[in-house]
């Protein structure tokens, strides 16, 4: 017998098709008009609104719900393999495989009160064996908090029979919608290290007090804070990314030219959306048989002022 609270649950959770190609999609509904949408199809997040009903993250007009494509932006999941970095195929497979309800899930850690929730569970299949010969268990639980909060928790586990271990890495490839790319800086990874990818990976370190953004940038910053602000000075709009688990963070966007040429992605959408990545790329995760691995994040969207390029002390203090 399910009890009320899983019945409460389970009201605000809605399994529909999507108008794009009509794949499975679920609903998650908050307070007010706040939502999420996932598509099984990738385990992929597409919307996260808030509760005036205003879009969050980017998603291409261009973007394509034809499988194998990948959808282009959301919340792509980058696994086995985050990028180029390693054998497989460009951010893996993860994202363009189609992923089940866990309708059995082992108990999740929860750090905060759910308001609608859906587990999600990926296996490989004979095929993705062929390419990377593992055998592992990919739940994924995406929440929708009481506070209109989003937040993405994965676990993945070695369930290899032959007693070999594997490695892999990994990204939440978040794509947060913005005003304007020329008005947008990131806080919280200044003075770090980080890996250009513009530059075949070459080592640097940051010397701003801020990122901003006026030229293509690919960079993969390594033993980041747990905290990462993204502020929408247009919007006065605060996005405040937690992690757990994924020691790096990436920061993309493919300026004009790149997205000139990429046809899933309009010419001008570049100008509005930003990738922060909760990551783990520099040194891979490495499971034995039986082991498992947990990587969190929850990204919270507030009200912000733009004052010397510092944070709102008041919203400092409130996610202090």
């Amino acid at each position: 017998m399910m009890s009320k609270e899983m019945e409460k649950v389970m009201s605000c959770v809605e399994l529909c098709k999507g108008v794009n190609g009509g794949l499975d999609k679920v609903i998650l509904r908050g307070h007010r008009r706040s939502s999420v949408q996932v598509y099984l199809y990738g385990g992929q997040v597409t919307s996260w609104k808030n509760e005036l009903g205003e879009e969050l993250l980017f998603l291409s007009s261009k973007a394509t719900f034809n499988p194998p494509k990948a959808i282009r932006g959301g919340i792509p999941i980058c696994f086995p393999q985050f990028s180029n970095h390693g054998p497989l195929e460009s951010h893996g497979f993860a994202r363009n495989r189609l992923w089940s309800i866990d309708a059995d899930p082992p108990p999740f850690p929860t750090h905060s009160p759910n308001k609608a929730f859906v587990d999600l569970l990926l296996m490989p299949s004979d095929e993705d064996v062929k390419i990377w010969p593992h055998r592992y268990e990919f739940r994924l639980r995406v929440a929708l908090g009481l506070g209109g909060d989003l937040m993405l928790t994965s676990r993945i586990r070695n369930t290899n029979t032959d007693g070999k271990p594997f490695s892999f890495t990994f990204a939440y490839h978040t794509h947060f919608a913005v005003t304007d790319i020329c008005e947008v800086r990131v806080e919280g990874l200044e003075t770090l290290d980080y890996l250009d990818n513009l530059k075949n990976k070459e080592r640097f370190t940051e010397q701003g007090d801020a990122i901003t953004f006026e030229s293509e940038i690919d960079r993969v910053y390594l033993s980041t804070p747990t905290k990462i602000a993204i502020l929408d000075h247009e919007r006065k709009r605060t996005f405040v990314l937690r992690k757990d688990g994924l020691p790096d963070a990436v920061v993309w966007n493919p300026w004009d030219k790149k997205a000139k040429a990429m046809p899933d992605f309009g010419d001008e959408e570049y100008k509005h959306m930003l990738c922060v990545e909760a990551a783990c790329v520099e040194k891979p995760i490495t499971l034995k048989p039986g082991e498992e691995w947990r990587g969190r994040q929850e990204i919270s969207a507030v009200p912000s002022s733009y004052c010397s390029g510092q944070l709102d002390p008041q919203r400092a203090m409130l996610f202090g």
